[in-house]
């Protein structure tokens, strides 16, 4: 019996060194890299550090966190980031976030985030470039406000960005219960009282092939950049008006997009009254693009959903036989 409490006494000790080592190394490695981005002009800011999670867990908390990249012009701040692993790997890391007002900002826009358990789980590759493997962003209650005004917010939040066989692609899915728009779009419910405040569904589902792999290098150099985008499926429902589509897109390293995506719409007479009061569709042309749409709506034999596609050519979009102008550039900041 006092060999086997001998040998629990050793394993303890030997374990609580390990963690020791391990979390020194795990903190050491977190603010060195705040340490060479200040290096490479970044503000990259904290206030202190605490350690926690013993006996299985590291748990490393930055307080008054804020980076800042001068070059394209984003930063972010909070009250506090928290990074979480197994004792054995580093490499499983949970990120929460504080629920406090987190700060995000482009040059001189900047949005305000509050969210409800807001939380990141990262796997990574082991080795020096830290390769994505998977990310999971999940959260509950959030909203986006921009100069006091609403932008966004929802019930909950998911996002997850899985690595494929192709290291450089990417399945990613997104959706949102009960996602409120902000007050531009809200206006546009007026126009249509039997429109509830949220969306009933909002999802995304598709693969994106990029020019390089996620890794550390996206945070310290620049942002993987999508080549092959394959929507397999987006789908809004918001009251009576449901769009859905699917399609595949190829991207230049201008980020101009072509290829097609196939658009599927219910109740698309009232988007062209919503589109209309918004003021993006002039009153002259309303009545043109009605007769235009109904007639192809008619073809697909129901009069009160359209099946039309939005075809990308030479750095322009039309939907259908309508030209709607410059296709957007997709290019990550």
């Amino acid at each position: 019996m006092r060999r086997l409490v001998r040998v629990f006494i050793f394993l303890t000790i030997l374990w609580g060194g390990y963690w020791a080592i391990a979390g020194y190394g795990l903190r050491s490695a977190i603010t060195g890299w705040f340490a060479h981005q200040q290096d490479l002009g970044w503000q990259a800011d904290y206030s202190d550090v605490e350690i926690a999670g013993f006996p299985l867990h590291h748990v490393t908390r930055l307080n008054s966190v804020a980076l800042a990249d001068p070059v394209n012009g984003t930063a972010w701040s909070a009250d506090w980031i928290e990074f979480e692993s197994p004792a054995i790997w580093p490499g499983r890391q949970i990120l929460r976030f504080a629920d406090t007002q987190q700060r995000l900002s482009y040059f001189d826009q900047t949005a305000i985030i509050l969210a409800d358990s807001l939380q990141a789980e990262l796997n990574l590759r082991p080795g020096v470039a830290l390769e994505l493997e998977k990310m999971a962003l999940t959260s509950g209650n959030w909203s986006v406000t921009q100069d006091g005004t609403d932008m966004a917010a929802g019930q909950s939040l998911a996002l997850v960005m899985e690595q494929g066989t192709q290291p450089e692609s990417y399945a990613i899915g997104v959706s949102s219960d009960a996602f409120t728009p902000g007050e531009d779009l809200r206006a546009l419910m007026r126009t249509a009282a039997s429109l509830p405040q949220a969306f009933e569904t909002l999802e995304l589902d598709m693969n994106v092939t990029f020019d390089k792999t996620w890794d550390r290098s996206a945070l310290e150099e620049r942002r993987p950049q999508p080549r092959l985008i394959d929507l397999h499926l987006a789908e809004v429902q918001w009251g009576e008006l449901r769009l859905f589509a699917t399609g595949e897109l190829e991207v230049d390293e201008q980020g101009i997009p072509v290829g097609e995506i196939a658009v599927k719409a219910e109740n698309w007479r009232d988007m062209i009254a919503m589109a209309n009061a918004a003021g993006a569709l002039p009153d002259q042309a309303v009545d043109p693009v009605t007769r235009a749409l109904n007639l192809l709506a008619g073809l697909g034999g129901n009069p009160n959903a359209l099946d039309l596609q939005l075809n990308f050519r030479d750095g322009f979009v039309a939907l259908g036989p309508l030209p709607l102008g410059p296709a957007p550039r997709l290019i990550l900041r």
